[in-house]
């Protein structure tokens, strides 16, 4: 399922819509496995693009959580060299120095503009230092994406890591005009973000939910039963948790349905592997169903009984041939001689309805005061 998600992001965008979105959603304290996810998904994004099968040529990457050594070195263990990062990966690093701190301390030495991107010594990493300022934000990363080669329209992904990091910087309405600028921009082919959800309100959550096309939620494996949360103090729980989650994603569809799909997250050493569930779980179903007072399901009796009812076109297999009335014909097939006379016609018409009596309808009016031509038309003494 993580794979359906990937290929949603490598297939890239559509004339006349939006970029497909990711949002990839996990439990800071219960489940750190969501930053692992967020990074496979940028590996297996840029190694596509690296190999030429996604739409996006590169991929840009904006780090806030994570030094960018960290991405590079991901990137590196999924087969990609160094000529594929430094022609296929940019990363704006807001991580070093997200306020310009240690630019000011070193500001005797080195006389740059504390708000403007400084590039590094290495080509793929670009440091910008004014992270509260979301506008130029959002010309460093366009303009990164605009620097990679290719011919025709030059399409690029862009990863966010992480919408909670930016939150502490500005606010909930500029970080989402900011999603939504990158989603709608001609350029970007896909784009994708983590976001830890215990940090901030519900509702701030679905709000970002609502940009998105697809939400992966990474959830702990194993929960208390009782109090429904993991068991503080409990090395057990927190080594399972460590090593394995939960992964539900949400896709959108164009057509409006939404599909709902469940894997499981292992991570042995550096890999992270994606084990598909035989099947859904009952308890996912069952979750998924909305609460009412009237049961939704049918009882092995109701499902019986269902099976047993007789369609009115269903052909029952007795031998006979199909008579279906369509309007036209008032005998059935079997009685339609072309080689019949009028009058012979006429005498057995007169038998079939003799041995099929038929059914009248005899109009009774509700009282007497009801005027003889009251089922006629109003309007026919009208000179129209």
């Amino acid at each position: 399922m993580a794979d359906a998600a990937v290929r949603c992001l490598r297939d890239g965008r559509l004339d006349g819509e939006h970029a497909p979105a990711l949002a990839v959603e996990g439990s800071l304290q219960c489940c750190p496995l969501a930053a692992r996810a967020m990074l496979h998904v940028a590996a297996a994004v840029a190694s596509n693009a690296a190999a030429g099968k996604a739409q996006a040529r590169g991929l840009v990457v904006v780090a806030f959580d994570r030094s960018p050594e960290v991405y590079l070195d991901i990137m590196l263990r999924h087969g990609l060299d160094s000529n594929a990062l430094s022609r296929c990966v940019r990363i704006l690093d807001c991580y070093s120095d997200p306020l310009g701190w240690k630019q000011n301390i070193r500001s005797e030495q080195h006389q740059e503009d504390s708000g403007t991107p400084c590039s590094t010594n290495k080509d793929t990493i670009t440091i910008f230092r004014s992270v509260k300022d979301v506008d130029k934000l959002s010309c460093s990363i366009i303009d990164l994406g605009r620097g990679f080669e290719g011919e025709g329209k030059t399409y690029f992904s862009v990863a966010v890591d992480s919408i909670s990091s930016m939150l502490r910087h500005a606010s909930v309405q500029s970080i989402s005009g900011l999603l939504s600028n990158l989603r709608s921009h001609d350029q970007i082919s896909s784009i994708f973000w983590l976001m830890h959800s215990d940090l901030h309100e519900t509702k701030f959550s679905r709000a970002f939910e609502c940009l998105s096309t697809m939400v992966a939620c990474v959830e702990p494996e194993v929960v208390d039963s009782v109090y429904g949360e993991e068991r503080r103090g409990d090395m057990s729980f927190l080594e399972h948790n460590y090593s394995k989650a939960k992964f539900h994603v949400r896709l959108k569809r164009r057509n409006g349905r939404v599909k709902h799909l469940y894997e499981e997250l292992c991570v042995e050493g550096y890999d992270v592997k994606f084990i598909s569930a035989t099947s859904v779980s009952i308890e996912v179903n069952q979750s998924l169903l909305p609460k009412v007072q009237f049961n939704l399901e049918l009882s092995e009796k109701e499902r019986s009984d269902r099976a047993n009812v007789v369609l009115p076109f269903e052909h029952q297999g007795k031998g006979e041939p199909i008579r279906i009335y369509d309007g036209r014909r008032s005998l059935p097939e079997a009685h339609q001689d072309p080689n019949l006379t009028t009058a012979a016609l006429l005498d057995e018409t007169e038998a079939l309805k003799s041995a099929n009596p038929k059914g009248e309808i005899h109009y009774l009016r509700d009282s007497d005061d009801e005027r003889p031509d009251s089922d006629e038309d109003p309007d026919d003494d009208l000179d129209i």
